[in-house]
Order: structure tokens, then sequence, then C-alpha cells
């Protein structure tokens, strides 16, 4: 199985003894080929390399039908599904209505990024939109670190600097922070003045999607979401 998978059978003695080793992510991945490991070993044989778990391929239309079956049950809270870059994947009628309707943004810009940074009206109706801008940052500049060299990311950086003063500026500054619970205000033109409590979920499937809900903080913050989208 060593010669298989293409390393050195002293290498795979190592691995099977538990010692500490380094190993690429394509080594790993070549091991589980030729070991045949169903997804849950494989996804066992990555963490033991101290590697990040691998994405779990599924039909793409059987895919976006659970995730939007699920966004849709969280209404009236707005929620979306972002894939390993920020874009959006799916979203709920309470997050087209509340934030932004991705489906409306221009193609190759729904991405929760270029939302958040180039786009006016939602800097406007947000109540502290600096410190939610500078969090995703932080966020974000994590992901990348965790994915170096990734193209579709470093394009985004690239891309993003070049469009935005504040993300360059900011960028430069290096800041890492893992997610933290938050409550942002919306002074939204239709809705009114609402505060949502923001949370973050990895689909287990799928980790790279990531599940974000903005749950209304209080319950005047629901009715009023609730009756606007059933006006």
């Amino acid at each position: 199985m060593a010669t298989v998978a293409g390393v050195s059978l002293t290498w795979y003695t190592w691995l099977e003894q538990g010692r500490k080793i380094t190993a690429s992510t394509q080594v790993i991945d070549a091991l589980a080929r030729a070991l045949r490991l169903d997804p849950v070993q494989h996804r066992q044989l990555r963490r033991l390399a101290g590697l990040a778990d691998p994405v779990v391929p599924a039909r793409l239309d059987e895919e976006l039908s659970r995730l939007r079956r699920l966004v849709d049950a969280m209404s009236p809270a707005p929620a979306a599904v972002h894939d390993g870059c920020f874009d959006f994947v799916v979203w709920n009628d309470a997050f087209a209505l509340v934030r932004t309707d991705p489906a409306a943004l221009a193609p190759g810009r729904r991405n929760l990024l270029w939302w958040m940074y180039t786009d006016e009206r939602n800097r406007a109706v947000m109540r502290n939109w600096e410190a939610a801008a500078r969090a995703l940052l932080s966020q974000f500049r994590v992901l990348v670190g965790n994915n170096p060299g990734d193209p579709r990311l470093t394009r985004l950086v690239s891309e993003l600097s070049a469009d935005s003063p504040e993300f360059r500026a900011w960028w430069s500054e290096y800041p890492l922070q893992d997610f933290r619970p938050s409550v942002i205000g919306i002074d939204h033109p239709e809705v009114g003045r609402i505060d949502l409590e923001l949370f973050q979920l990895r689909v287990v499937e799928n980790p790279e999607l990531l599940l974000v809900v903005q749950l209304p903080a209080t319950e005047d913050d629901r009715a009023r979401i609730s009756a606007r989208l059933d006006a």
C-alpha cells in the first residue's frame, strides 16, 4: 500500500504507530485512495495527520435542495449559506428582504466580502458597519492563512484591495480573529430598526459550507420582519 500511495514504508509504519509526522494533503488523500477508505475513515486519517476534513461531494442539485429547505425553515430569521470563498450559495426570502438579494448582485460579485465592502446601501443601513466589516476581514484572514496559495482566495484579496480602500488598509494590518457571536443593528427603510444576533455553523457533510443565521434579537424584531414578509 505504501508503494501504491507513493510514500516510503518507513513513513507508512510511523503513521500506523501514531508518530508525529508531516504530511501534505495530497499524500494523505493518495493513501486514503490506496487503502480504499470510506468517507468517515478518510476524515479520521486527515485528522490524525493534522489536516482539515475532506470535502465530501454530493450531487449538486440534491445538496442545494437540502440547503434551500434548511434556510427557508429558518424564516423569519435571515439565513444564507456561503462556500469556501464566502460566495453566496443559497439564501432565504428573509435574507433577500432584510439584507440583500444575492441574485441581484453582479455576476462574480455574489460574495459576502464584496457585498460588505462595496455595497453602499448595506453600509448605509448598518449602524456599526466598520466593526462588522473588520470582524469579517479578520475571519477571512484566518481562512486565507489556512489555505495558502488558493487561487480563488488570492484573486479575491487582489480585487478587493484594488476596489475597496478600507479593505486594502485593514488587510495590511494582518488582523486575525475567528468568528465571535455579536449583534448587528440595521436601520431598514421598509422593515424599520432591527437587531440581529449572528450565528455561524458548518455543514458536516461538506465542512467548506458555512451557514450564517441572523436571528431577530427580540420578539419585536421578529414581528417586524414577519409582517414585511407577509405584506
